[in-house]
């Protein structure tokens, strides 16, 4: 399992301040490319059925230059899984000082826009309820945004991130964004909106809010 180190939390709380290189966003792009190739594979062939080096071969790409990308052939989808918890991680960034938690969620069509997953990404959230190695990335994709929720909510509270009551609220509000996602899931996919998502979102985080002293 992929753990993050102290370095990869501070580029994760500060990407936002700086622009990126020219090689960091061609990286960025061509793992969010093989995060899709992997998906369209996985859905017509199954995981199992589906190989690292076909995944390559979609993309155009040796496998040498996969595996130095991703350790394995289902952490390829990571980029799709991580985009939406930058988005909120964006959003609690921007939260305004003078405002409750529990009322800047409530604008959560602020950033609910960009938060909605692609039909894509649908399709690979419900094949990590099935498939083993594609949970085991969902979570710890989850497992991964925890400490960077809670330097934010330390910033917010004038703590330490390693403070148990700051880790507690993170993850009681990173648990909440994980079982509004799923909770859309259990919707037909020709009836899954955004709709659906925001209203999920706001049923989701405002629980969590009502136990976070924010």
């Amino acid at each position: 399992m992929h753990e993050v180190s102290a370095a990869e939390r501070s580029a994760l709380l500060d990407r936002a301040a700086r622009r990126p290189t020219l090689g960091e966003r061609r990286k960025s792009a061509l793992r969010v490319e093989i995060a899709h190739a992997a998906i369209r594979l996985f859905t017509a062939q199954g995981v199992t059925g589906t190989t690292g080096e076909e995944i390559a071969q979609a993309v155009g790409i040796s496998a040498r230059t996969l595996w130095r990308h991703f350790p394995t052939k289902e952490s390829c989808v990571r980029p799709l899984l991580i985009a939406g918890l930058d988005v909120v991680a964006e959003a609690l960034r921007a939260w305004p000082a003078d405002t409750s938690l529990r009322d800047y969620l409530d604008d959560v069509r602020a950033w609910s826009d960009d938060f909605a997953p692609q039909e894509a990404v649908w399709e690979l959230i419900s094949l990590t309820r099935t498939d083993p190695g594609l949970h085991a990335v969902w979570l710890q994709v989850h497992d991964d945004a925890l400490p960077v929720f809670a330097e934010l909510f330390a910033r917010r509270a004038g703590s330490s991130p390693d403070s148990l009551r700051v880790k507690v609220h993170a993850a009681m509000f990173n648990g909440a964004l994980r079982a509004a996602v799923e909770d859309c899931l259990t919707a037909p996919a020709g009836i899954r909106t955004e709709t659906g998502l925001n209203t999920s979102l706001r049923t989701a985080l405002r629980a969590a809010a009502e136990g976070l002293p924010y």
